[in-house]
């Protein structure tokens, strides 16, 4: 598995806050003294990755803590998105042992300019376009660890929703309907002049959409590996999963189309192979049918035919980073991550024609 020391080098640390992300500590630091009961100097730090919510850690005295908040100038619902989000995860704290444990919230927008809230640290690995130095994984090892993350994603899946008292987090009926009419409609609104139309894809994906598989669960919308945050001491243990702002009631086989849409194998096209976020490619991961497989075998679904699901999950990332792609555009923000994102949904949307079988 690798040297100890440099795993625990491995673990995924914050860095100074990027310029126009700044908190105002001379309200929060006060703040959250009073509301935690901490006390000490204070430090904020910044976590890099991320293109909607922001992330920072905390660190209070010897205490270090997260705080989560929209991103600078969004809109007010947004506010609300945070209120979910640490709503979620205060229901699944006793569930599904994987969530980070919420502190507090907060909606008084004098402290940081928006709503906010607080929640543990965990503390570990979390891997992301390849495995980190020192992190020498066996083609068996790494299977072992995708395995696990499938098998993760399979007990979100089966939490009780009702029972963890989230049944008003979302309406699974007809989920699968208002996702493809939805991401249609966001994907037209935020097109801009140097990106597919989709609009084959669109069509594709109404005139072939299956009905809902079953009566729904707890689907967390950006399930996959860097959302995921491993054990140093034995990094193919899962100890938490990370970015809940998407958490609604759906449909399980959609949520997976969602996951796999950043799935890349050793066998993809070369200009999909540029966008890998993950070590996907690396010798021992399973292919995309193996993962569908897997899930299939361990939440007992029926899946006789993936190809919708994946291709919604390429076009809703191709929405998505569409969305993020329109404030670079059009002058919003000066994140330079941002200014060729076009090419990326030009790729996924050449991947998602690829498996409906029509243009872009």
């Amino acid at each position: 598995m690798g040297d100890t020391s440099l795993m625990n080098n491995s673990i995924d640390r914050p860095i100074a806050v990027r310029p126009g992300e700044n908190l105002d500590v001379t309200r929060l630091c006060p703040f959250l003294w009073d509301a935690l009961n901490l006390e000490g100097e204070n430090e904020v730090l910044q976590y890099p990755s991320g293109f909607s919510n922001l992330t920072y850690m905390l660190r209070i005295g010897e205490n270090e803590i997260v705080l989560r908040r929209p991103p600078v100038g969004s809109k007010p619902k947004s506010g609300h998105a945070m209120k979910r989000e640490h709503d979620v995860l205060t229901a699944l704290s006793g569930s599904f042992p994987y969530c980070p444990k919420p502190l507090i919230y907060c909606d008084d927008e004098t402290i940081i300019g928006s709503p906010f809230y607080v929640m543990e640290r965990i503390e570990g690995i979390i891997v992301r376009r390849d495995f980190p130095t020192g992190m020498s994984l066996s083609p068996e090892e790494i299977r072992a660890l995708f395995d696990r993350v499938v098998d993760v994603h399979v007990e979100l899946h089966s939490v009780d929703f009702r029972a963890v008292g989230l049944e008003h987090l979302g309406d699974p009926e007809g989920y699968v309907e208002r996702q493809i009419g939805g991401w249609s409609d966001r994907y037209r609104k935020a097109r801009t002049p140097d990106v597919p139309d989709c609009e084959d894809i669109m069509s594709w994906l109404e005139e072939n959409r299956p009905p809902d598989s079953g009566p729904g669960c707890i689907v967390h919308n950006d399930f996959r590996l860097d959302n995921v945050v491993l054990d140093p001491a034995d990094p193919q243990r899962i100890i938490g999963v990370l970015d809940w702002e998407m958490a609604t009631l759906g449909d399980p086989l959609m949520d997976l189309g969602a996951s796999l849409a950043y799935w890349v194998e050793q066998s993809d096209p070369a200009g999909f192979q540029a966008m890998r976020m993950m070590p996907t490619t690396a010798d021992g991961a399973p292919t995309r049918a193996e993962v569908v497989a897997r899930y299939a075998a361990k939440s007992g679904l029926e899946v006789d035919d993936f190809g919708f699901y994946y291709c919604y999950g390429l076009f809703r990332l191709a929405g998505i980073v569409q969305q993020i792609y329109y404030r670079s555009y059009h002058g919003q923000t000066e994140d330079p991550r941002f200014k060729n994102l076009n090419l990326w949904v030009g790729g996924l949307a050449a991947a998602a024609g690829a498996v409906a079988g029509v243009s872009p």
